[in-house]
């Protein structure tokens, strides 16, 4: 790739400042003469947002409100979010609670299993199934199933 610059022949390099000064000088008149015609011809449109300002400010005002109330409304923390939000903070909050009563159940019977012997008999009988000596156990059978049933009454 190349990039090499050629030299560009429309600028002027001055030797002195006074040249460039000149220069300017010489110019200002035609630089003056665009700009009254630049003004001129934008003259029209200033003079209507002149005439018309107060109208102009009312309708920006209104843009602005209606921009606002959108924005409080639906934007991304509006209202609509916000009750979200607190509805959902509700029921985290439940969630919280019915939480922290389940460990305090937990922490008691650990408590419990930990120092009570009558709770650790219980746990005992009732999750090992363990019996002291000539107890007998009766378990009931599984309740059958759905499906069994269903397949049965439709053999017959």
């Amino acid at each position: 790739m190349d990039f090499s610059l050629e030299k560009i022949s429309k600028i002027k390099a001055f030797r002195k400042p006074e040249d460039g000064l000149r220069a300017v000088m010489d110019r200002a008149p035609q630089a003056e003469k665009a700009a009254a015609r630049a003004i001129e011809s934008t003259r029209p449109v200033w003079s209507w947002i002149y005439e018309e300002r107060r109208r102009l400010a009312t309708a920006c005002v209104v843009v602005l409100t209606g921009w606002l109330f959108l924005h409080v409304t639906f934007g991304s923390n509006g209202m609509v979010v916000y009750r979200q939000k607190k509805g959902e903070l509700r029921s985290l909050q439940s969630e919280v609670v019915d939480l922290q009563a389940e460990n305090d159940r937990y922490v008691n019977q650990i408590k419990d299993l930990k120092t009570d012997p009558k709770a650790i008999e219980r746990e005992a009988r009732e999750g090992m199934h363990y019996t002291r000596p000539g107890e007998v156990i009766y378990v009931s059978p599984p309740p059958p199933e759905k499906s069994a049933v269903k397949s049965a009454s439709r053999s017959k």
